[in-house]
């Protein structure tokens, strides 16, 4: 069995495993998950979740479809599986699922005395099935500490300041070696003292600038804006606020924007099509470091366990990697 996210969905296709797993939890934007949530989208037919841990997984040739109805440690050893990989390529969002996984993983000794982590140091949508079929990717045994740093770290993005994140940042994580890079690319989103912005709030205003004006240019993966945290739906509500409030620093936004209802996706991509964006005069302040974004404009936003407000406002300062705690 592989345990991925959905980048790694051609995993399925590569012959690597007899079942893949996509986990498909987001934990770069909005609210967390509860505790409760988590496990019962593990305890998959208990209780008739909303979202369950075989939601993406293919029928198997040798189990069927009867994954769909159990818990996922209660699968994996009934149907006996010998040898359970984890693949997690360097990407935040990938690297909070894997510390998410291991932490629950930890409670199943079946899985996790046949636990295997794969050194995944590229991006996993960017490698097609052929690739991933016979491409040679280290792998690792997992110890106890692992484990437990896994659990520390999941326990830090979960807590109510981004304190105990930013000291992962002095540790030494040997067998994790792209949770550190991850947890820095999730502290530089945080506002920045100088503009408010993060960093990829400010990378939209400076492509903007620059005359990409269409969303088609600035959301399409792999295309002009290099965020790694963020993926195309979580770029819109990032757009919105840039474009909302008091002191807006875009225009040109579709107005029926406002009007759409968050889950109505095909709506409001299309209105985002309509755009043609332009940065305001107050914009352009922004961006070049001469007005402060979030000093005329509300903000209440996750970052993790964290709640972002205006009287409550943690900031991240680039230069210095420092974590600046509300004045």
């Amino acid at each position: 069995m592989i345990l991925t996210s959905p980048s790694g969905v051609g995993l399925t296709y590569a012959d690597r495993a007899d079942m893949v797993v996509p986990l498909i939890f987001r934990f770069v934007s909005g609210p967390l998950p509860t505790s409760h949530h988590l496990e019962e989208y593990l305890a998959g037919g208990r209780g008739d979740p909303e979202v369950r841990w075989s939601d993406l997984v293919a029928r198997s040739p040798e189990t069927g479809l009867a994954h769909k109805e159990f818990p996922l440690g209660w699968f994996c050893k009934a149907y006996g599986f010998d040898l359970i990989e984890l693949w997690f390529d360097p990407r935040p969002n990938d690297q909070l699922q894997l510390i998410w996984i291991l932490d629950y993983l930890r409670s199943e000794p079946y899985m996790a005395e046949r636990l295997k982590l794969r050194f995944v140091d590229f991006d996993l949508p960017g490698a097609d099935a052929a690739e991933l079929r016979h491409r040679n990717v280290r792998e690792f045994e997992l110890a106890d500490s692992d484990f437990e740093m896994a659990r520390l770290a999941w326990e830090a993005y979960r807590a109510p300041t981004p304190e105990l994140c930013f000291g992962l940042l002095g540790r030494d994580i040997p067998r994790l070696p792209f949770l550190k890079p991850a947890i820095e690319e999730l502290l530089a989103e945080l506002p920045s003292p100088i503009t408010g912005l993060g960093a990829t709030e400010a990378q939209l205003l400076r492509l903007i600038a620059n005359g990409h004006n269409r969303t088609k240019e600035l959301f399409q993966p792999g295309g002009l804006l290099e965020t790694r945290v963020f993926d195309q739906w979580e770029l819109g509500p990032l757009l919105e606020g840039l474009g909302s409030g008091p002191m807006p620093a875009i225009t040109g936004l579709d107005p029926k924007l406002a009007t759409l209802a968050p889950h109505d996706a095909r709506g409001r991509n299309a209105a985002y099509r309509r755009s043609r964006l332009s940065l305001t005069e107050f914009g352009k302040a922004v961006l070049d470091g001469r007005e402060e974004f979030r000093r005329h404009n509300a903000i209440r936003r996750w970052w993790g366990g964290t709640l972002l407000t205006n009287e409550r406002l943690w900031r991240w300062d680039h230069e210095s990697r420092l974590l600046i705690a509300p004045d």
